[in-house]
């Protein structure tokens, strides 16, 4: 008895040194040890979902911290989400299907008429590294697509950004789309951008307002699982 609990112990510290592993492969922007990693981590046996949650998700969150205190930037991001991905490759075609099924769905884009979408692509990377599955719409995107796209999808919120003045009112374009198709109820609507507030989001009858990625992340976990709005 005594040595079947060391055995347990034993295998779980080894599961868990893999996690850390993978979890400093992304922080460090280590794409091909992400990936060597991940192949070490489905070889082992180990449990795939908490490889995702304490590897990949963990290190995006270090990552969004380092982000916020402007320690990294653009640049090291864009390359901590390739060694996410590295990572995320090979343990996506080991994951269960009830893992992988069990996701929640955000639909992101740039509003109709606002072509800027680096800002958004970075929310978009540390909604994925935090465990929601992402469509990402791109830019310049009508208010039937977006509104396509979550039905197609059965997404949960739809993100919306602009950088522009003259586009934020096309956000209000979608959401009322959205209780035209009778999605409304459904489908939570966050928005964000430089131009924006949190006024502005209660005005166009949003559910929430984030002024960054890190912040991001936090609403649409709030929207979901406490079932927040502005709207309230």
């Amino acid at each position: 008895m005594k040595e079947n609990t060391m055995d347990v112990k034993c295998c779980m510290y080894k599961q868990n040194r893999l996690y850390e592993k993978l979890k400093n492969a992304v922080i460090d922007m280590d794409e091909e040890e992400a990936g060597k990693t991940a192949e070490e981590i489905v070889s082992s046996g180990a449990d795939i979902p908490k490889a995702v949650e304490y590897g990949l998700v963990g290190g995006m969150d270090v990552v969004a911290k380092y982000y916020d205190e402007e320690t990294y930037f653009i640049p090291e991001v864009l390359m901590c989400a390739d060694a996410m991905y590295a990572g995320m490759a090979p343990l996506k075609k080991a994951m269960p299907v009830s893992a992988e099924t069990g996701q929640h769905v955000i639909v992101i884009g740039s509003v109709f008429g606002d072509t800027h979408d680096i800002g958004k692509n970075i929310v978009a990377l540390f909604l994925e590294g935090s465990g929601f599955k992402v469509i990402n719409l791109g830019r310049d995107v009508a208010p039937e697509v977006f509104v396509d796209a979550a039905e197609k999808y059965n997404a949960d919120i739809i993100v919306i950004s602009t950088l522009m003045t003259t586009t934020m009112w096309g956000m209000k374009d979608v959401i009322e789309m959205l209780k035209v198709r009778g999605l409304r109820d459904r489908v939570k609507v966050m928005v964000g951008g430089k131009p924006l507030s949190l006024n502005f989001a209660k005005k166009i009858g949003a559910d929430g307002y984030s002024h960054d990625a890190k912040a991001a992340v936090a609403l649409a976990k709030k929207l979901i699982y406490e079932d927040y709005s502005l709207q309230k």
